[in-house]
């Protein structure tokens, strides 16, 4: 049995080097190349962790964030199409080079905040410390990473090509003005998969933080002021009717890159007048499922499952949310998932080797309730000590089994620290379950007949992007293509394909005659354009 009341420190037993002591009451949100002040209404932030205070729990309040409106949404907005310029811009006519420049030397500024960024990612979403840190340093490398890929494709494109009698140089150019939205279980590392490529192909952005882990964002400030032209990049802050909505609405975006629920995506973008215009770029829900055949090496699912399903408190896009095992091994299966969830650490985001912590989200804990309710209503139990126990912000691990499809956890993506298992006599069964889902991002297959496996491998790729064998759901490493079918994604995020899918291909073209290669010549000898170039990044 696990003690609760336990569980939330006192203030004096928090580590010093890791509390936040003094609230960040931040009065300073990025617009035009400048940090504004503001004195109007702020947004309170408190932590997923509670203080313990003479038997009494109390929310840490970490600080404060401006909301803004929708005349500085529409200021931002403003900022951004003059930066832009109809594509006349500073930044959208710089050279690569240059603008890789730009992004190196923000990255070394982004660098000197890592210890405090790491900190408010653990305090703002209860991110353990070990997972906050690889958060921010998988960031820095997915930066060199897209600027290596940008190289790349620079030099491809640094030649010019004939076809019949047509000469042409095909690039690729920016969009333009780009809302971009990350979500708050990754706020860094998710948000600046949307950001950096749409920056370092030449787009202007308006970047609104996700509901959590704002604060975070404040150390990175200044570095964006200081690294990127005027108005190139934009941070705002506020309630989404009153921001991200009404810019939507005025019709001036012209790419919309979001990471969330389908429900909010497909709000807003109804509300652009000109959708034809409007390019998406979308990371949605997911269910992902895994499989776990007869013939599977149960230790390895077990282990694989585990991470899979509670890593973060199962609060990934990528977590399995659904288990079918074979009817003949899911007594021996369960008995071992039970076994192995005990033995996770739980805890503060600072404690060593915790996985499971509190939840950001303040309505989270209700919701869970209200699943288990559901499932047991309809048959199933929890088959693992203490799970569901609640305690403010935390919840213990729930393992629901039988599951079937008369409860919402069989179809909802919980998001959350409840694993439920089905238990399946033909393949058939899970496959036809993800015919039917909304949702095809990824599966799990945990087995060790190649020959089955492959069977399988076949229908699944036409259901979902990725599958995996014999591991969990992920989206690493960065270089693979990260996608989804359905209602799980639209455009492809990988540090190959985002800078594509922030980008369109476009040429000059000339007619293979004396005059035209003539003044082709020029151009390119005297360096006179910046897209028309055949120089050479190394």
């Amino acid at each position: 049995m696990i003690d609760l009341q336990t569980i939330f420190p006192r203030e004096q037993d928090i580590p010093s080097q890791i509390n936040i002591t003094e609230p960040l009451e931040q009065k300073h949100y990025l617009l035009d190349g400048e940090l504004k002040h503001w004195d109007g209404a702020v947004q309170d932030v408190f932590s997923p962790v509670f203080i313990s205070d003479n038997n009494s729990l109390k929310r840490k309040r970490l600080g404060s964030y401006p909301l803004l409106g929708e005349k500085e949404s529409f200021e931002a907005l403003k900022s951004a199409q003059t930066a832009y310029d109809l594509g006349r811009g500073v930044w959208p006519t710089m050279t690569v080079k240059k603008r890789i420049e730009h992004m190196t030397r923000f990255t070394k500024m982004m660098r000197e905040q890592r210890e405090l960024v790491v900190k408010y990612l653990m305090w703002e979403i209860g991110k353990n410390l070990k997972d906050s840190e690889k958060e921010f340093d998988r960031t820095i490398e997915y930066i060199f990473d897209t600027i290596d890929a940008l190289k790349n494709l620079d030099r491809d494109n640094s030649k010019i090509e004939k076809k019949n009698d047509i000469f042409a140089q095909i690039r690729r150019g920016p969009l333009g003005v780009t809302l971009c939205m990350g979500p708050y279980n990754y706020p860094l590392n998710e948000t600046f998969a949307l950001l950096i490529p749409a920056l370092i192909m030449g787009n202007v952005v308006i970047f609104k933080p996700a509901k959590h882990g704002v604060l975070l964002i404040h150390p990175l400030l200044n570095a964006f002021k200081e690294c990127f032209p005027k108005g190139v990049i934009n941070v705002i802050y506020g309630h989404g009717k009153e921001t991200s909505m009404k810019l939507m609405e005025q019709g001036g975006i012209d790419v919309f890159s979001f990471i969330g629920s389908s429900r909010v995506a497909n709000v807003l973008k109804k509300a652009h007048p000109k959708p034809n215009r409007l390019r998406s770029v979308l990371g949605l829900e997911a269910k992902n499922p895994a499989i776990v055949l007869q013939d599977a090496d149960i230790d390895l699912a077990v282990s694989e499952c585990i991470s899979g399903s509670l890593s973060f408190n199962g609060q990934r896009c990528t977590a399995l949310k659904v288990i079918f095992v074979h009817e003949n091994i899911v007594e021996e299966f369960n008995k071992r998932f039970v076994a192995k969830l005990e033995t996770l650490k739980i805890g503060m985001p600072w404690q060593e080797g915790v996985m499971i912590t509190p939840l950001p989200e303040q309505d989270k804990p209700n919701y869970i309730n209200e699943l288990i309710v559901d499932a047991e209503k309809f048959g199933a139990k929890i088959i693992n000590t203490d799970g569901g126990k609640t305690l403010e912000s935390f919840v213990y691990p729930a393992v629901l089994y039988p599951v079937n499809d008369k409860m919402k956890v069989y179809h909802e993506e919980q998001f959350g620290p409840v694993v439920p298992i089905i238990s399946f006599k033909d393949v058939s069964e899970p496959i036809q379950y993800m015919v039917d889902s909304n949702f095809g991002q990824q599966v799990s297959v945990f087995g060790t007949d190649s020959t089955q496996l492959a069977h399988l491998i076949d229908p699944l790729v036409n259901q979902v992007c990725r599958v995996n064998i014999n591991c969990q759901c992920q989206r690493s490493p960065d270089v693979f293509p990260f996608n989804g079918r359905k209602d799980s994604a639209e455009g492809t995020l990988s540090v190959f394909d985002a800078l594509r899918v922030f980008s369109i291909r476009t040429m000059v073209a000339i007619k293979d005659v004396e005059l035209n290669k003539k003044i082709v010549t020029e151009i390119l000898e005297e360096r006179k354009s910046k897209f028309l170039s055949t120089d050479y990044i190394l």
